[in-house]
């Protein structure tokens, strides 16, 4: 025990510390090395392509950053600094019934129909998830389990009807233990249209609690509930033609904003709504500023996609007006042809919006306030501020483009950070019970290994 006498060094003007030119020195690299050291362990650790650089995240009254190279930071807050996932693929001849949801009851829809337009993400993030590096074959240690499914495009091409769709995801997921396992939590499917999960009539009873992708985040203009949820839902880009998106072979060039004919343009049909008849009719007012033909798509007036592309690259300003939905493709090819997106749907969910400070980028103007009064605002717009919104515009871009996830900066790569969130260290249901060594039985104590296919649903 130590002494509470004091038998140190007794403390006198002989006893002070001399401070020599050496120690001066010492401290002085002493000072510059905790320096040094402090800065590199506060540097973002560099990691492979799961990682952006530099930081987007954006703290009140700051802009946020973007690199020439397009690459982005991925904010580690609720992440972490890399990515750690393994994703089960149900194969099409694993689950009886699969086959019917990706190429119809008769098996004649192939994956390059249903790769164009809006539906191709269903294909897309199919193909790039067989392909991905986060694959695991083994069910028992998946953090996800991926359904692929082309209904949207199936339906479309007359390979399933209505019911019929409904009657096939109820026959699939009756042979899925783990989504009973789960309640369906960890599995994800992909709705690549306006009408989300509402291609599948019953999806508030069997998959109102799985991870749902689709870039339709509002559809109550039709149903009584919108099926998108923000809590373990996510939103996607639109499917931009391939011809757009590959830099090197890009099938229409920007122009010049001093060549480009028309202040602003709205490329598509009326379709009988509101904002876009507006559109149609301002155009007629003001031909010289606005270009708004009304698309056909037969017949000898249809346009190309590479005319289409043409047309939308000759205005500053991309109009996007909601259609049958909430959402637009026309937002996303906006950035390809470098015209500045105008968003007119009030309810529009936009993607990774942890991200990406779409102020930045685009402007939003209230759907009621289309006429002369939007134009004359655009009109007001410098040049000058158009090219600043561009260029950060070419910086994001690049997060609309379905590429393999070891790309840089990808649709896919900030897919799987947005699932990463979403994986849970634990799921139940209220058809799934616990024991105390560890053991998941049913309702009739049937341990998780021995329950057999077709499994009771909802």
């Amino acid at each position: 025990m130590r002494s509470m006498s004091n038998k140190g060094r007794p403390l006198g003007a002989h006893n002070h510390f001399q401070c020599t030119r050496t120690h001066q020195i010492g401290a002085l690299l002493l000072v510059l090395s905790t320096f040094f050291f402090t800065s590199l362990f506060r540097r973002p650790r560099s990691h492979d392509s799961t990682t952006f650089s530099p930081d987007l995240i954006r703290t009140p009254g700051e802009t946020p950053l973007f690199t020439d190279g397009g690459d982005l930071s991925w904010p580690h807050r609720g992440y972490g600094p890399n990515l750690d996932l393994k994703i089960y693929v149900y194969d099409e001849d694993e689950v009886d019934g699969l086959k019917a949801l990706m190429y119809g009851r008769d098996g004649r829809i192939t994956p390059k129909d249903c790769l164009k337009g809006q539906w191709g993400t269903q294909v897309k993030i199919h193909k790039l998830l067989l392909q991905s590096r986060f694959r695991t074959r083994k069910k028992e240690e998946a953090d996800l389990f991926f359904v692929p499914a082309y209904v949207k495009c199936v339906r479309m091409m007359g390979g399933l009807k209505d019911k019929e769709i409904t009657e096939t995801y109820v026959k699939v997921l009756s042979q899925l233990p783990y989504f009973r396992l789960s309640g369906g939590r960890d599995h994800i499917f992909v709705f690549p249209s306006g009408a989300g999960a509402h291609l599948f009539k019953s999806w508030e009873t069997y998959i109102n609690r799985s991870i749902i992708l689709t870039p339709e985040g509002d559809r109550t203009d039709k149903k009584d509930t919108s099926a998108f949820n923000t809590w373990k839902d996510i939103i996607i880009p639109g499917n931009v033609d391939d011809s757009m998106t590959t830099n090197k072979a890009r099938v229409v060039k920007p122009l010049p904003l001093s060549k480009r004919k028309y202040l602003a343009n709205y490329l598509g049909r009326a379709q009988g709504k509101a904002g876009r008849l507006k559109l149609i009719e301002l155009s007629k007012q003001f031909p010289d500023k606005l270009e708004s033909p009304e698309l056909k798509f037969s017949g000898p007036e249809k346009l190309g996609r590479a005319e289409y592309f043409e047309h939308l690259r000759n205005a500053k300003f991309c109009l996007a007006p909601r259609g049958e939905s909430s959402w637009t493709l026309r937002f996303y090819e906006s950035f390809f042809v470098e015209c500045v997106p105008v968003i007119l749907s009030d309810q529009i969910e936009l993607p990774f919006q942890n991200v990406i400070d779409y102020s930045q980028i685009s402007i939003k103007w209230p759907s009621n306030r289309i006429g002369p009064e939007l134009l004359e605002y655009l009109e007001s717009i410098p040049d000058e501020d158009i090219e600043n919104m561009l260029s950060r515009g070419r910086k994001v871009r690049c997060l609309w483009v379905y590429a393999p996830d070891s790309s840089p900066c990808s649709a896919m790569e900030a897919i799987l950070w947005e699932l990463q969130r979403k994986v849970r260290q634990f799921h139940h249901s209220t058809e799934t019970f616990w024991l105390h060594n560890g053991t998941f039985t049913n309702r009739d104590l049937v341990k998780f290994s021995d329950w057999k296919s077709p499994l009771p649903l909802p």
